[in-house]
């Protein structure tokens, strides 16, 4: 019995860095794209002008403080919303299809990480939509959800694209 538990765990060792992040960016593309690409799009009045959508989000307390006139905001602030509209397009896709996926993946790694640090800095989130790890609940939206996310990104991170990707087709072609 020990033998073949072994050989069964030997099979896995062998496949599985070939498959998990197949199906890391698979359940990435379910569960997550959708998301951001809902969210990016609710950040673009047009290609190059971010909605008052995006400055509320990203910049909660100087849009505010703006008197919710995005005319009263700086270039800084142009800027940063137009990076993180394209970049909530952009590196999911690149992780779906497997481009340059584990920089694609250290970029939505940092994305979520100022995109938590804003909904609890800027939003004001707290309680038990911050929640707490190690209780009985497992549906908080900051660290519950998003350590969930973290660590999504994190195989295709430190394993690359895996199998049926344009990184191992474009290294299969050198």
């Amino acid at each position: 019995m020990i033998r073949h538990y072994n050989a069964l765990a030997r099979t896995l060792s062998h496949a599985a860095p070939h498959l998990l992040p197949l199906l890391a960016r698979l359940v990435f593309a379910g569960v997550l794209l959708g998301y951001f690409w809902s969210s990016a799009k609710t950040k673009l009045a047009g290609p190059f002008t971010p909605s008052d959508g995006a400055y509320a989000q990203i910049f909660p307390r100087a849009f505010e403080a703006a008197g919710y006139d995005s005319t009263q905001l700086g270039p800084l602030h142009w800027a940063v919303a137009m990076a993180g509209s394209y970049a909530e397009f952009a590196l999911p896709l690149l992780i779906v299809i497997g481009l340059l996926t584990r920089l694609a993946a250290l970029g939505m790694m940092g994305f979520v990480l100022v995109q938590s640090a804003t909904d609890i800095l800027g939003h004001g989130v707290a309680g038990d939509d911050l929640g707490r790890w190690f209780d009985a609940a497992s549906g908080a939206l900051i660290l519950d959800q998003r350590a969930l996310w973290m660590m999504l990104f994190c195989v295709p991170f430190a394993l690359g694209a895996g199998a049926l990707s344009v990184d191992r087709f474009l290294q299969n072609h050198q």
